[in-house]
């Protein structure tokens, strides 16, 4: 039986076992556990008229005041 022959001088052979010990692994970004879509607690400034106009229909005032910046935005594919 052939002995099988290597490639490469024994150098080089030496250099590449040392950088795989030797070489940090590549640092991934932190996995964020965020929602998609997900709602952002802001303070906003509106006329008293406007507030008073979506909270008639009693809760959800807030949901029906974003769907209707939504609408204004352009954002209604949802």
């Amino acid at each position: 039986m052939k002995p099988t022959r290597r490639t490469g001088s024994a150098l080089d052979r030496a250099e590449a076992a040392f950088k795989s010990v030797t070489t940090k692994p590549v640092e991934t970004a932190p996995k964020r556990n965020s929602v998609p879509e997900g709602k952002e607690m802001v303070s906003i400034r509106l006329d008293r008229a406007v507030l008073e106009h979506f909270q008639e229909d009693g809760p959800g005032w807030q949901d029906r005041i974003n769907a209707a910046l939504r609408a204004a935005a352009g954002l209604n594919a949802r």
